[in-house]
């Protein structure tokens, strides 16, 4: 196999609805020496005391869903947007330009390193919605069903049950996304299932291109 540094880095596009193992499928690749970007983790940046984006949700949602601190509370604002789809479409509206430029920041500066990883793995629930897809060399779709995703908000997050609800109510279909997806992983099974098909889908992105290329 050919290293890094002789080979284009790959991009990769994880994406599913929430609680759909998302976050263990990064951490998969992280483990076979990708680089992973979440674009959740970059939005808590962006709402952090200081930060425009702060401000101009503020003016669309008003000063109770700004904490004692500065930065946006999460809860009060998750509260206002999830079961009210015009909030939810206006917050997604003001959120993804910011997210989407810091992301192309952040690619770059992994791209320019001297010895780039062999793929750099970008996670986002919308990251279909806002054409990020388009964007990616391959796009992963992490799917689990509805009473999965369930039972994880209520008993690994901590949710209550009319919480996880509405945020299942809130999702998108399901099919459309579907159809563009390089590589569906399946995520109602074991650690050991999920690790299965986490392995042959780099196998084919990353292993395959990097030994055609020797």
């Amino acid at each position: 196999m050919i290293s890094a540094t002789k080979s284009r880095m790959k991009t990769i596009g994880l994406t599913g609805n929430i609680a759909s193992g998302k976050s263990t499928v990064a951490a998969m690749l992280v483990a076979r020496g990708a680089e992973h970007l979440d674009a959740d983790r970059l939005v808590h940046e962006l709402y952090q005391p200081g930060s425009a984006l702060v401000d101009t949700i503020a003016a669309r949602f008003g000063e109770g869903v700004v904490a004692a601190d500065g930065s946006i509370d999460r809860t009060v604002l998750g509260r206002i947007v999830f079961g009210d789809a015009s909030a939810l479409a206006d917050l997604e509206a003001i959120v993804h330009p910011y997210t989407t430029r810091l992301i192309a920041e952040r690619m770059r500066a992994v791209a320019s390193r001297p010895d780039p990883p062999p793929a750099l793995v970008i996670e986002a629930v919308k990251l279909i919605e806002v054409g990020r897809h388009k964007v990616v060399d391959s796009l992963w779709f992490v799917v689990a069903s509805p009473e999965t995703q369930r039972k994880r908000l209520v008993e690994a997050r901590g949710w209550r049950l009319e919480e996880a609800n509405a945020r299942l109510a809130a999702q998108a279909p399901l099919e459309p996304r579907l159809a563009l997806a390089d590589e569906v992983i399946r995520n109602d099974g074991t650690l050991q299932a999920l690790e299965v098909q986490v392995a042959a889908a780099w196998q084919r992105l990353i292993v395959a291109h990097d030994e055609a290329l020797c």
